[in-house]
């Protein structure tokens, strides 16, 4: 087998054997292959596309090219959430609880920010003397006592896809929806849970800006889990404005611990249970979603998800009475209100905007190595569709630094868009993608 006549075949439109991705695949990561052959292939891909099975299969190579977590340890079906990234996402912190309250077992492992959006550890990291370095061993034993544990992912987790990303990130064959899918596919799948739902975001703070393309991209996946033989469903959500009013990490957390304690946002709330109900189904918990949902909002209502929190929280190191009184949380010393230029109705919220602003008072990464500042970031007061007042105030931020707190203003006036005409709120979930087909919810 040679990579030169791989290389044809697909830019001849031929479609590619299991045993023929699978060298690709493992020629590359030991450096047998090089860096323009696999340019090459990446921009035959890109041009010709790839088959839902050549998919598959190129997904399930990049999982197996390291290492495979291996939960087999773990008691009863192990459930995991992934989303495409976005502005306020917190939902993880929210159902994460909700879920393992009833006796689910959620094994995640997350990243951090980079960029504009946020990265679950950094916001668990809110919490004194929380810690996602853990060994198997304990995430094993965390997981089968409190059924939740949530730790950084592995150097080696899926070693290909990250050199093919970065080759992929300087040859312009990053849109290609195949690629896009495996990609976040494969750490999915080395993670070792048995049931992926994914939270595919999808507006102006998304990868994906246009609904059909998150659609196609869901599709994608679900396609890539369903083969891999682990029940997946992709639930598409609204990123037109941030999810929440929170933004910037410590803020965030404690905005997850308001709806936990049944005080949060309603669109927080809908996205997390939606997430969470099909988690369930997956696990065999439930046999619809809609009787997840009932089940889980009973975890509200009576504590437990709160109560799983703070045991979580514990058991990773961190003060779990942070949990029980949120105001402990550390936030920005300055405190600014943004007003309104004029009166109106907000008809658009940039939300990419909004993710910088907080990111230039320190709440995100510009590179991988940027030290954040947990405690800053924004409270976000008007959202898409309300009425607004000349002075008004949009959102406050806070802050460490006036000359950050200067740029990052700003940054934010910039996000709204005030009109005379009201718009309509964007519906908080669009569509749910499983193996049989697409459910509209909008």
């Amino acid at each position: 087998m040679q990579m030169y006549d791989l290389i044809n075949k697909k830019k001849n439109k031929g479609e590619l054997s299991k045993e023929e991705i699978e060298y690709i695949i493992e020629g590359y990561t030991k450096g047998d292959i090089p860096d323009y052959q696999m340019s090459a292939f990446l921009m035959a891909v890109c041009l010709n596309k790839m088959t839902h099975e050549e998919t598959a299969n190129f997904t399930v190579a990049m999982a197996e090219s390291g290492d495979i977590l291996d939960l087999s340890a773990i008691h009863g079906v192990k459930v995991d959430k992934h989303s495409t990234g976005g502005v306020g996402d917190k939902t993880s912190l929210v159902l994460s609880p909700m879920v393992a309250s009833l006796g689910i077992p959620v094994a995640k492992m997350s990243g951090r920010g980079l960029g504009h959006t946020g990265g679950t550890i950094d916001k668990l990291e809110s919490f004194p003397g929380f810690s996602t370095v853990i060994s198997s061993e304990q995430f094993i034993d965390n997981i089968n006592e409190i059924k939740l544990a949530i730790v950084g992912q592995t150097a080696n987790l899926a070693p290909a896809d990250k050199k093919i990303y970065a080759l992929r990130d300087v040859t312009a064959t990053v849109d290609n929806m195949s690629l896009i899918a495996s990609s976040i596919m494969s750490k999915k799948i080395a993670s070792g849970a048995d049931v992926i739902v994914l939270d595919v975001k999808t507006g102006s703070g998304a990868f994906m800006k246009s609904y059909e393309d998150s659609l196609a991209l869901a599709n994608e996946m679900v396609q890539i889990g369903t083969l891999a033989g682990k029940p997946t469903y992709a639930v598409i959500t609204d990123m037109n404005q941030p999810l929440g009013r929170a933004v910037g990490n410590a803020l965030e957390v404690k905005e997850a611990i308001e709806t936990l304690y049944g005080k949060g946002p309603d669109d927080l709330l809908e996205v997390s249970i939606t997430l969470a109900s099909y988690m369930l189904l997956g696990a065999g918990r439930v046999e619809s979603a809609k009787e997840g949902k009932e089940l889980l909002l009973e975890t509200i209502k009576n504590k437990t998800a709160l109560d799983k929190m703070a045991e979580f929280i514990h058991a990773q190191g961190g003060d779990s009475e942070f949990v029980y009184n949120p105001e402990l949380l550390k936030t920005g010393t300055i405190h600014y209100d943004v007003k309104s230029p004029s009166d109106g109705y907000v008809n658009e919220i940039k939300t990419d905007e909004i993710g910088m602003a907080s990111l230039i008072l320190g709440g995100g990464r510009e590179t991988k190595d940027s030290k954040i500042d947990l405690s800053v970031g924004i409270i976000i007061h008007k959202k898409l569709g309300d009425k607004v007042s000349k002075n008004e105030t949009l959102a406050t931020l806070y802050a460490n630094d006036d000359t950050k707190r200067k740029e990052a203003k700003k940054r934010l006036l910039n996000a709204y868009v005030i009109s005379k005409e009201k718009s309509n709120r964007p519906p908080y979930i669009y569509s749910v993608v499983t193996k049989d087909g697409v459910k509209e919810i909008r």
